[in-house]
Parts: structure tokens; C-alpha cells; sequence
């Protein structure tokens, strides 16, 4: 998961930058699938959430410390990004980590992992 923390006026660029590290890091070993959240909140503390996939912590890392490399100067200026590992220690998505597939409520569902 990582957070980040959005100044007013940035949010255009704060979400270029995550495309941006979104688009290396799926090329990379590992890489399953991610989700980018906005807070629906405009006074809440973090602007962006990223959830992400990974085979396993040792690609993660991998690929992260490639992506500073070649991507140094990613971060626009004033946004602060507060990443973390985290495992799930409970669960009740029925259809694990996947993305709402059609419109209106209903079960249309594509997993991107398990």
C-alpha cells in the first residue's frame, strides 16, 4: 500500500506520476496488478491510495529500487508518498483482488491474481 499526500493543485500531476510508475513497474517480474483509490473526502488526509499485487516481496523490491533508478525525478514537487508492506490477515472479498467488470450492482467481475 502506499499513501500520498496531495497538495491542491497537484492532483493532475500526482496521478501522471503514478501512471507513469504504474506503466514500469507492470513490465517488471512479480507484478500482478494494482489499484489506484481517490479519497472522496477533499479535506482528507491522503489524496491517493495505491494498492497493489505482487508474486511475492522480493520482486517488489526488486522492481521498486529499478523504478527509482530509472525513474529518480518521478515525484512532483510538495507530494508526499508513504509506502508500506502489508499482509492480509482477513478477508472477505469472495472474488479476491479483482475489478467491477459492467455497469450498475452486480457479479461481473475479472480477478487480476490470487
Amino acid at each position: 500500500m502506499n499513501t500520498f499526500e496531495v497538495p491542491q493543485g497537484k492532483e493532475a500531476e500526482a496521478l501522471a506520476s503514478w501512471q507513469k510508475a504504474r506503466d514500469f513497474l507492470k513490465t517488471q517480474p512479480g507484478y500482478i496488478a494494482t489499484r489506484l483509490h481517490q479519497n472522496i473526502d477533499p479535506n482528507g488526509k491522503y489524496h491517493l491510495v495505491n494498492v497493489a499485487r505482487w508474486r511475492n516481496m522480493e520482486d517488489f523490491k526488486a522492481a521498486t529500487a529499478k523504478m527509482r533508478q530509472a525513474l529518480p525525478d518521478n515525484m512532483p514537487e510538495g507530494v508526499t508518498a508513504s509506502p508500506g508492506l502489508f499482509k492480509v490477515i482477513e478477508n472477505d472479498m469472495l472474488h479476491g483482488f479483482g475489478r467491477y467488470n459492467g455497469k450498475g450492482f452486480g457479479r461481473k467481475f475479472e480477478v487480476c491474481g490470487k
